[in-house]
């Protein structure tokens, strides 16, 4: 049994399916996901095979297994997933229509996109009212995060209207490069906003008293300042060639313009808020809250990153509007102090969200290597391919939003040149029908015993990291 479990652990394009030599080995085209996946099942162990679904070809509980450690598990798990993964090449590369439903999707993504911001024009209405009546700092926090919900808004949909027209002699293969760039500036512009609320809160709690309440000409003000910000911070400087320059000036002019609006507050005692002004606070805020949780629902399952931009807005308006109306309420009626906590929350979870966003964003747009998973489907769609010898490299990186893809194979070296410009054509069309593929380049050649090609990969080190 223990052999057995040991052959089991081997990886499904390891070297036990591999012959030939050279750099890489050969997978007989015979060895299909059918054939991979029979011979998987036959190699399990008793105890695993028994909760093993063979029809649907899935894994019921394995914590029901004894004696199975939690890394043995997560195995059995991913090769079931690498798999049905498998199973999806066989069935995008059959399929013959590429865009059968593409422009239904298109429409669907740009009603969600249209819907979120007439949502957001709505309930920004309704939060200033919220924060007028109330004055509390939270409540201000949160409807500060509506007003840059239009900006944000306004940044993803140009950059939605930027990728539909494209001059292809100024940008030959597109400018879905434009897409992550929007995000990040969207989301750097979420950060700096809860980092200027963090620096407020933390100074009302030094103070160790009661926050002045703002009033109607304050609040006036300050709306009025910030429309005007979002006016200035206009989001076709994303197209502008100095957009680092530009942007840094144009966050530097936003942080002065908050700066501006917090010395208009002045230390007044706070006051109680009624029973009409509560119910108020009440209706606006759990409206809004119900209208954003719909709209989260609605866009996070899009395939459009966009869309799922807009979704993650949508779902920490969600967070902020809940925690913005208990620390507004809580510190009305107990602590006072517990409003600027509530904002201080707020601010954190503001910075460490969109900072990772801005983080995900900007990785994507320096080549990193697609994660092993994407490789194999990728290893597992070339040596599938009709009259490949072997597989000299298959190289996967970010490019923006999808993926690069460079596949060097080995061909007969009698075979014609036509038909060699057949095979590389169709595996070029082939991975390019993947969902996370933009573009394919696919290199033939009859050796694969030649250094690398490229001058720049010549000087990369071949040390592990």
């Amino acid at each position: 049994m223990e052999e057995e479990r040991n052959d089991t652990k081997l990886p499904l394009l390891d070297g036990w399916k591999l012959s030939g030599s050279g750099r890489r080995g050969r997978l007989s085209r015979r060895n299909s996901v059918n054939s991979l996946r029979n011979d998987f099942i036959a190699r399990l162990p008793d105890k695993v095979r028994s909760v093993v679904d063979l029809e649907s070809f899935s894994l019921h509980d394995l914590s029901k297994i004894p004696d199975l450690t939690q890394g043995e598990k997560e195995y059995y798990e991913r090769q079931f997933t690498t798999l049905k993964s498998f199973e999806g090449v066989d069935s995008v590369v059959t399929s013959e229509s590429i865009d059968e439903y593409d422009d239904e999707e298109q429409a669907q993504q740009e009603r969600a996109m249209k819907i979120s911001n007439y949502t957001n024009i709505i309930l920004l209405a309704l939060k200033i009212y919220a924060t007028v009546k109330s004055g509390s700092l939270a409540i201000a926090a949160s409807t500060l995060d509506s007003l840059l919900d239009l900006m944000a808004g306004a940044i993803l949909w140009f950059t939605h209207l930027s990728m539909k027209n494209v001059n292809i002699y100024k940008y030959p293969i597109g400018k879905l490069r434009v897409q992550p760039v929007g995000i990040i500036i969207f989301a750097a512009i979420m950060a700096t906003l809860g980092f200027q609320v963090l620096i407020q809160a933390v100074e009302e709690l030094i103070q160790d008293e009661p926050p002045g309440k703002m009033t109607s000409d304050q609040l006036i003000w300050l709306y009025s300042i910030m429309i005007t910000a979002t006016v200035v911070t206009n989001p076709r400087v994303m197209g502008h060639r100095n957009l680092r320059l530009q942007w840094s000036n144009h966050r530097r002019r936003f942080q002065v313009l908050i700066q501006a609006v917090e010395e208009l507050i002045q230390d007044e005692p706070p006051g109680k808020m009624t029973s009409d002004q509560l119910i108020w606070l009440y209706s606006i805020m759990i409206t809004a809250t119900v209208v954003k949780f719909c709209l989260w629902i609605y866009c996070k399952n899009s395939r459009n990153d966009i869309v799922r931009a807009y979704a993650k807005d949508h779902y920490f308006d969600v967070v902020t509007n809940v925690v913005g109306l208990l620390s507004a309420i809580l510190g009305d009626k107990f602590y006072w102090w517990i409003d600027p906590a509530g904002a201080i929350v707020l601010a954190i979870y503001t910075i460490s969200n969109w900072s990772g966003t801005v983080l995900e964003n900007a990785v994507s747009l320096i080549g990193q290597s697609a994660p092993p998973e994407v490789l194999q489907k990728l290893t597992y769609l070339v040596i599938r391919h009709p009259q490949v010898k072997r597989i000299d490299t298959v190289r996967a990186y970010t490019f923006g939003v999808l993926y690069f893809v460079e596949v060097d194979i080995e061909l007969p070296e009698e075979l014609p040149l036509k038909e060699a410009h057949v095979i590389g054509e169709t595996l070029q069309i082939k991975i390019e029908k993947l969902p996370e593929v933009e573009r394919a380049f696919v290199h033939i050649d009859y050796e694969c015993y030649h250094k690398p090609e490229h001058s720049v990969l010549i000087r990369l080190p071949d040390s592990e990291p």
